[in-house]
């Protein structure tokens, strides 16, 4: 069905006329101080009966005076929010950096494990689908009370081999920022040395450190044909948190390995 049409309906169910409307979008512009969100008698009747789009003044106008989601707006217009990320996934960015986890409607259901087998064993490798006994829609707003939309996640760039193999390009990595530094700790293999996320000057590293004096040390995995580089502490870098989690993909989509000299921040 036609946009303009679906907005007609909102507006019949609700038994407003035009001048209805228009009257009560003068409110939310005065209140806005912006004309932008106006909307006169003409050019609803217009984008009621036409292919036009609204401007996003005017939609949240509409939206607010029909009381409908404007997530839900914009899916008239086929746009539809929640497909940012998925978009971004086929898009990604040669830097690391620090990416979002966003949440556009909350009362929307996503597929979630209601509940676990209770046969399964923890310490042996298993398919996640027979681990889960139900899988049930749960609305998002609830799984925001497991802080997932609060929590801080970083992206390690396509051209960021700092720690590869341990950590390929493209992963997404889970940072707690309640760790501002370097923690003395011991560790008897490489999975178990902490790894932190970085932020420089000029864009951010996930790596290995070693903190000696104001000199703080980014090392690189051994296998990955980077060099320590030093920054002063922290005056140059600071520490965003320390990783403790990753999503990686193992299977290497683009290509075989590192390139022999990869570019980090601060090279051209």
């Amino acid at each position: 069905m036609q946009a303009g049409t679906r907005l007609q309906e909102f507006r019949s169910q609700l038994g407003m006329t035009t001048r209805d409307v228009a009257e009560r979008s003068e409110r939310i512009a005065r209140n806005k101080a912006n004309e932008g969100f106006k909307i006169s008698i003409a050019w609803l009747t217009d984008i009621e009966n036409s292919d036009g789009i609204p401007s996003i003044y005017k939609l949240y106008s509409l939206s607010v005076i029909y009381h409908i989601k404007f997530t839900d707006l914009l899916l008239l217009y086929d746009v539809d929010l929640e497909s940012i990320s998925r978009e971004r996934m086929l898009m990604p960015a040669d830097h690391t950096h620090l990416t979002p986890v966003e949440v556009y409607d909350e009362d929307k259901a996503t597929i979630f494990p209601v509940h676990f087998d209770q046969g399964f064993d923890i310490e042996r490798t298993n398919l996640l689908a027979r681990m889960i006994d139900v899988w049930g829609e749960v609305p998002i707003g609830l799984i925001q009370h497991l802080d997932i939309r609060n929590q801080l996640y970083g992206y390690i760039g396509l051209e960021d081999f700092t720690l590869y193999p341990l950590l390929r390009p493209g992963s997404f990595v889970q940072i707690d920022q309640s760790v501002k530094r370097i923690r003395p700790t011991s560790w008897h293999s490489e999975y178990e040395r902490p790894i932190y996320f970085i932020e420089l000057h000029d864009g951010y590293l996930c790596s290995w450190c070693e903190l000696q004096g104001t000199r703080l040390m980014v090392v690189p995995h051994p296998l990955s044909s980077c060099s320590i580089r030093q920054y002063e502490f922290p005056r140059d870098a600071v520490i965003v948190g320390q990783v403790t989690g990753v999503a990686m993909r193992i299977v290497d989509l683009a290509g075989p390995g590192p390139r022999a000299t990869p570019r980090l921040p601060g090279q051209p």
